[in-house]
């Protein structure tokens, strides 16, 4: 009886009429929305879902089917909760089998005639009527370059000076006057600029772990220096005398391949590389700021839920640089995304595409939970990939965003105009999934995790994050970063079977496991690390972090590294390997932390002798650390060619070490998935050179 009470639910719920809408480029917004007669928007269709929505027999499955093409998108698609569905009634956009519809939100640029010096030109009317301005330009599907000086490495600062000073312990800095002194020969580059053509001159300079942009007020040949006025300098991270920084956007500076300058008069100026034909090149600058925004609202209890996105591509988006300029935000936190969601419930966006664009790629921003990215490839980004949650805590918990998914996508080449962004990132949030992902090409961190400094109040808590490439990153711009990057108390977070390597900073930094301020409860476990610069594993600050069964090789400077002294167990070191042929094994003061460490096994492969602290593992020991740890040749297959797995008589076997496989990490599935994750193959490190005497 009950076997046919259900069956008889299961008929009625799945005898409820579907709804089909149909969009295609060739359409017409004022069709039917049939396969015949397709609407030429999303927006269109989800307006005509609303409709569907206020009808009596309104219960089925609702699918907008979008067919092959180009689209342009100027607004960003807004769903609001009455574009919701619900579990019997789903609401789907989905590309049609075998298609890979393309919104861009940019605008194509053609008209090209050669001019001097191998520059090409053509005219925009509506820059010269003050109707548009764009700050990023696309030529056949890759960033060009925004004429820059110098085209390689950086200008150093001599000097610099700020009025009023900044003062240390100062929560909100001051606007101020800065006075950044150049160099002699730097200056004699820029000392004809006009202050019509300085008005668009963007300062970028590089500091620690942060950026700031700005425009210069004026120059000052006195001083030989740039003049700009903003927020005062952040006392923890200020600019100094030898900081890099490079000038972009002003006609003298387009002078490689690659590179192009909008001049305020219409005229676009670009210098084509070697293999370029002008006459038949793609050039797009981008118009639109967004391409998708959900707007629920998680405090009213109003969601935007149960709508999928499949199979969609979204590229071309900008950003402008505000009269302000860019003040140092680590991670960039101050920058939205191009698809960005508040109140958003068992959303799922996957199969998509979203490049080319200035800000970061998705935000799961306020009141999301159960949402779904999956399978996904966001490339050339210019901040970000992913966020998850906010920076502060929301009053109320329905306002809280958790239990998010990132799976199996590939983020790759951001940071592109913030630097200091970061591959994915999650703030005050917790009981999400990071996994299977690729991340690569970045100039800060991979993945960053909590957002409290010290031991404060933090939601970070019982995040997982497993089985991600994240690879390199840095390039030796940004300073004070890693291959994952946590704050604050995480208890229940997870770190596991990852790969990260190829991790390089400008200054100090750049390690693959890295607790900062505040970490407390986290578990490392099955990582591999490898070619890192300052070291596999460091801890800043932070309490009973647990460090086991990881394989830590070919550090550059140091192979482990902690800072602070405190009164509590810092972390605990069990299981793991560390391999190194250069640099030294413990930097920091290890003879006063409280920690425990135990059954690890280090070597050296360059033959040299294994030291602690300038000891013996013996005399090591003897002070009470490393109990049952060995320094002996771990066994391993091939690690000078990045071959990590264990011989049968690895010595790793008897101290407890459970073996894990390194391919597992990164993406998964359809072997083109897989091969396209892996497709790019990224130039050796260039080192930017050190500053030039004073």
């Amino acid at each position: 009886m009950k076997a046919m009470i259900v069956g008889l639910i299961w008929g009625i719920v799945s005898a409820a009429p579907a709804a089909d809408f149909y969009v295609s480029p060739a359409g017409d917004d004022s069709a039917a929305g049939t396969a015949e007669a397709p609407f030429a928007s999303l927006h269109r269709a989800r307006d005509a879902v609303r409709e569907w929505r206020r009808g009596e027999a309104a219960e089925g499955a609702v699918t907008i089917h979008v067919a092959d093409g180009r689209y342009e998108l100027r607004e960003p698609l807004v769903l609001e909760p009455q574009d919701s569905g619900s579990p019997e009634s789903p609401v789907v956009y989905q590309a049609e089998p075998g298609a890979r519809p393309v919104f861009s939100g940019g605008r194509v640029l053609d008209g090209w005639e050669p001019a001097e010096d191998g520059l090409w030109t053509t005219q925009v009317p509506q820059v010269a009527a003050g109707e548009w301005y764009f700050e990023q330009l696309f030529v056949n599907g890759r960033r060009a370059t925004r004429a820059r000086m110098p085209n390689r490495f950086y200008f150093y600062i001599r000097d610099i000076q700020q009025d009023p000073p900044p003062v240390r312990g100062e929560s909100r800095p001051r606007p101020a006057v800065k006075t950044l002194q150049m160099r002699e020969e730097d200056f004699a580059r820029i000392a004809h600029l006009t202050p019509e053509a300085l008005q668009d001159v963007n300062l970028v300079v590089y500091h620690n772990w942060d950026i700031t942009r700005r425009f210069p007020d004026r120059l000052d040949p006195e001083q030989q220096a740039i003049i700009t006025t903003g927020l005062g300098m952040k006392p923890w991270n200020p600019w100094r005398r030898n900081s890099h920084y490079h000038l972009e956007n002003f006609r003298d500076a387009l002078d490689a391949p690659g590179e192009w300058f909008l001049d305020r008069d219409g005229t676009l100026y670009y210098y084509p590389l070697p293999d370029e034909d002008m006459g038949s090149a793609e050039v797009i600058a981008p118009v639109a700021e967004k391409f998708l925004v959900m707007q629920g609202d998680a405090a009213a209890g109003e969601y935007v839920q149960h709508v999928t996105l499949r199979g969609l591509t979204f590229q071309h988006a900008q950003w402008l640089t505000p009269p302000e300029g860019f003040e140092p935000a680590q991670a960039a936190s101050s920058i939205d995304a191009v698809v960005q969601a508040d109140g958003a419930r068992h959303v799922t966006i996957e199969d998509c595409e979203i490049g080319h664009i200035g800000t970061y790629a998705v935000w799961f921003r306020r009141g999301c939970h159960d949402v779904t990215l999956r399978g996904s490839f966001l490339h050339d980004f210019g901040a970000g990939g992913v966020r998850v949650g906010e920076m502060g805590i929301a009053a109320q918990p329905a306002q809280r965003t958790g239990r998010i998914t990132v799976e199996n996508n590939i983020l790759r080449h951001g940071g592109r105009i913030f630097p200091c962004a970061v591959g994915v990132w999650i703030g005050q949030s917790g009981d999400n999934r990071i996994r299977h992902n690729d991340i690569s090409d970045l100039y800060y961190t991979g993945i960053s995790v909590g957002w409290r400094w010290g031991y404060g109040e933090s939601l970070a808590k019982r995040n997982t994050i497993e089985f991600n490439r994240v690879h390199h990153i840095g390039w030796g711009v940004l300073s004070d970063m890693g291959g994952i990057y946590t704050l604050g108390p995480s208890e229940g977070t997870v770190v596991r079977n990852n790969v990260f390597h190829d991790i390089y900073a400008y200054s100090y930094g750049g390690w693959g496991l890295y607790t900062d301020e505040g970490s407390t409860g986290i578990l490392f476990e099955n990582n591999l690390v490898y070619r890192v610069k300052t070291g596999g594993f460091h801890q800043h600050y932070g309490r009973d972090n647990i460090v086991r069964n990881n394989i830590l090789a070919f550090s550059e400077l140091y192979q482990l590294q902690a800072t602070r002294v405190e009164d509590h167990r810092s972390f605990t070191l069990e299981n793991n390997l560390v391999i190194y042929d250069q640099g030294v094994l413990l930097q920091g003061p290890w003879e006063q932390i409280r920690y425990e460490s135990r059954n690890n096994c280090f070597w050296n492969t360059a033959g040299e002798p294994v030291e602690f602290r300038g000891r013996s593992l013996e005399e090591w020991q003897a002070l009470g650390h490393e109990e049952g740890s060995i320094v002996a040749d771990p066994g391993l297959v091939d690690p000078e060619q990045d071959d990590f797995r264990l011989t049968p008589d690895s010595p790793l076997r008897e101290l407890g070490f459970e073996p894990f496989d390194p391919d597992r990490a990164g993406v998964y599935g359809d072997p083109e998935w897989v091969d396209r994750a892996r497709e790019v193959t990224y130039p050796p490190l260039e080192v930017a050179p050190e500053p030039p005497p004073l």
